[in-house]
């Protein structure tokens, strides 16, 4: 079955596809249209539904969508919704992987608490009546410094805790299995499978 994924991140869309084997997932950008929703939420759960509705409406298909984010105590939860936006407002552009999470290990240089959060909400929508929403997380915290090589985003600064080690220390398909995409994807796929089982789709 082919799903449309409202990302444009090649990243999540390979840590995805990994996810729902069997399934195969096609970028917006793939099929030659633009997809930039505005993501105009105040939770994960929101974004995804905005996310997933937005595709929908283009390509009455079914589509999957996600938004996640790094929770830090320390700051109230954020970055939170605005994670993949983090520090933007500061540096006036958009800021890479590296440049983001070295700017959260700057800011949190002399604060003890540091326990933080994953979160990652999912929104399928498989046709007007079928629409699924999960969301799920892993707590950790963040590292004094990066370490892995594995991963993206802010996983080389997060500390599983239910792995014990850096997210981006992980194998691929060890990451999977203690991340909080992986957790949620799961759910999505054995709903995904029951769905074909029923002979529904």
């Amino acid at each position: 079955m082919k799903l449309y994924f409202a990302s444009g991140n090649e990243h999540k869309k390979i840590e995805m596809e990994k996810l729902l084997e069997g399934y195969s997932l096609v970028l917006p950008k793939e099929e030659g249209f633009a997809f930039d929703p505005i993501e105009n939420g105040s939770s994960f759960i929101e974004n995804a539904i905005i996310k997933a509705e937005a595709l929908y409406s283009i390509v009455k298909a079914p589509c999957i969508a996600d938004d996640s984010g790094l929770c830090v105590d320390a700051f109230n939860g954020k970055p939170g919704i605005h994670t993949a936006r983090y520090g933007e407002d500061v540096f006036g552009r958009k800021l890479d992987d590296r440049e983001k999470y070295m700017f959260l290990l700057k800011n949190m240089e002399n604060i003890e608490n540091r326990r933080a959060e994953f979160v990652c909400a999912i929104c399928l929508i498989l046709d007007e009546n079928r629409r699924y929403i999960i969301q799920e997380s892993v707590n950790g915290h963040i590292s004094r410094k990066p370490e892995g090589t594995t991963g993206f985003g802010y996983d080389p600064v997060f500390y599983n805790d239910d792995a014990g080690m850096i997210s981006a220390c992980l194998a691929q398909g060890e990451k999977n299995r203690f991340s909080h995409r992986g957790k949620a994807a799961r759910i999505i796929k054995d709903l995904l499978d029951k769905e074909f089982k029923n002979g529904k789709e």
